[in-house]
């Protein structure tokens, strides 16, 4: 019997600050990604909530577009992810 590989932690801190659990996290079929959404997928990959594989596999990622979100956090806030603000930031 092989045991499912579980994740090193319980919880990780939300964009909003507080706890986020894998049951926080935004459904497999989202179709709309709104900030918060894709901050909360960002920090859970960060925090070692759900590895970057299960992320992308979870949500029909592509790994570019997710490090695109993290760098838009990482360089402009949550602010960064908005789709209307995508060309203000692009450099």
């Amino acid at each position: 019997m092989s045991e499912q590989p579980t994740s090193k932690v319980n919880y990780v801190i939300g964009p909003d600050g507080t706890p986020l659990t894998v049951a926080d996290l935004p459904p497999p079929d989202t179709k709309r990604w709104v900030i918060r959404r894709k901050a909360e997928v960002v920090a859970a990959v960060r925090g070692g909530l759900i590895s970057l594989d299960d992320a992308c596999r979870r949500y029909t990622l592509t790994v570019e577009e997710f490090l695109s979100w993290q760098r838009s956090i990482e360089r402009h806030g949550l602010a960064g992810l908005r789709a209307t603000r995508v060309q203000q930031y692009r450099q």
